[in-house]
C-alpha cells in the first residue's frame, strides 16, 4: 500500500462511526504482555487536506489552548467545560509530545481499559472527561460534540500504528527510586525558591499568558489549579514529573534536580491547598487497588493520611502483603 494509499484509509476509517475502537480492538495483540513499541511521533501536517485533517488539528489546538477554547473565560459562554485556566499541555507537555513529559503518544491505543480508580472499564471519552473533571477542575464534555471529537481524534492518530494493547516507550514520567523516609515539604520549599520560584513565582500562581486566557507557566497550587482528585495531587506523580522534566529545560535524560529533591518540592507543592473535588471517597471502589500515595481516604489499611500522602510507602505495601 502506498503512502496516499494508507493516507486515504486513514481518513476514510476516522470519519467512520464507531470504526475506530473496533479497529484497535482487532489489532490487539496475542501476548498477554503488551508490547513496548519505539518512540515516534506523528506530524498531523504530513495528512492530506481534509475533514480529519481538519478535525486532529483542531483537536491539537484544544490540547495546547484548552482554556481560551473551552476555559472559563471562552468567548462562547456555552462552551465553557474546563473550570480553570490551565491548557491540557500544562501536564501533557509540547501538546502531548514530549517523551516522559506525561506524553499523550501511545494514550489512544492503551483504551479501552479496567481503571482502579473508576473500578470499571473505562474508554478513551471517559479518560479524557475525567481529566476535565480533575486536573481541569471543570465538567465533562458532551458526548458527540465536536470539541470532545476533535480531540479523540488528536489522540487516535498520535497512537497511529499502534495496536490495542501496546505499550510506547517514553510514556508516563519515569519512575525514580522511592525515599526511605516521608518526603518533607519544609526543605522542598527551599529547593522550590532555588529551582522552581524563577518560573512558578514565589506563590506558586504562575504566569499568565499575555495574548489569550490561560498560562505560559501554569500555577502549582490555588484556585486555578489541578484538584486534589487529579493525578498531579498524588505524590509520586508528581515527583517523577518534576525529575523528568523540571525546571524549565530539563530532560530525563540530563535532570537537574536530584531524586531527593524532586520528591521533597513535590511535597511542598502537594502541601498547599487547592481546589477539592467533591466525591473523591467513591474513588477505587477496590480499596486493595488504591495507589498507597493517594491523599485522601478511606483506604483498606490502618496507616495515617498524612503518611500516604508523604510516605514513607515501603511499609505501607508491606503491610498489604499476604
Amino acid at each position: 500500500m502506498t503512502v496516499r494509499h494508507r493516507r486515504k484509509a486513514w481518513a476514510a476509517l476516522l470519519l467512520a462511526p464507531g470504526a475506530l475502537v473496533a479497529a484497535s480492538r482487532a489489532h490487539a495483540p496475542a501476548s498477554a504482555a503488551p508490547a513496548e513499541l519505539a518512540w515516534s511521533v506523528p506530524d498531523p501536517t504530513s495528512l492530506p487536506d481534509g475533514e480529519a485533517r481538519r478535525q486532529i488539528l483542531r483537536g491539537e489546538e484544544l490540547v495546547r489552548h484548552t482554556a481560551a477554547l473551552i476555559g472559563p473565560q471562552a468567548s462562547d459562554p456555552a462552551r465553557r467545560y474546563a473550570g480553570n485556566n490551565l491548557d491540557c499541555q500544562s501536564c501533557h507537555i509540547d501538546g502531548g509530545t514530549r517523551k516522559f513529559g506525561l506524553p499523550l503518544v501511545g494514550a489512544y491505543a492503551a483504551y479501552p481499559v479496567y481503571r482502579a480508580r473508576s473500578g470499571k472499564i473505562d474508554t478513551i471519552v471517559e479518560r479524557i472527561n475525567d481529566c476535565l473533571m480533575r486536573s481541569l477542575n471543570g465538567s465533562p464534555l458532551p458526548a458527540g460534540s465536536a470539541d470532545l471529537d476533535a480531540i479523540v481524534a488528536y489522540l487516535q492518530f498520535l497512537s497511529s500504528g499502534r495496536p490495542h494493547g501496546s505499550r510506547t516507550e517514553g510514556q508516563g514520567a519515569g519512575h525514580i527510586a522511592e525515599l526511605p523516609r516521608a518526603a518533607d515539604p519544609s526543605r522542598g520549599k527551599a529547593v522550590f525558591a532555588a529551582q522552581c520560584a524563577a518560573c512558578h513565582g514565589r506563590n506558586g500562581a504562575g504566569q499568565r499568558a499575555a495574548d489569550r486566557p490561560g498560562y505560559v507557566v501554569p500555577p502549582l497550587w490555588g484556585a486555578d489549579s489541578f484538584n486534589d482528585g487529579a493525578g498531579m495531587a498524588r505524590l509520586a506523580s508528581a515527583a517523577n514529573f518534576i525529575h523528568a522534566n523540571m525546571p524549565d529545560g530539563t530532560t530525563w535524560e540530563r535532570p537537574v534536580l536530584s531524586v531527593e529533591d524532586a520528591w521533597d518540592v513535590a511535597a511542598y507543592v502537594e502541601a498547599h491547598p487547592r481546589p477539592h473535588k467533591a466525591g473523591v471517597e467513591h474513588d477505587f471502589p477496590d480499596r486493595r487497588g488504591k495507589p498507597v500515595d493517594a491523599p485522601y481516604g478511606p483506604y483498606a489499611d490502618g496507616f495515617s493520611a498524612h503518611q500516604h500522602k508523604y510516605g514513607p510507602f515501603a511499609p505501607i505495601r508491606a503491610a498489604a502483603q499476604p
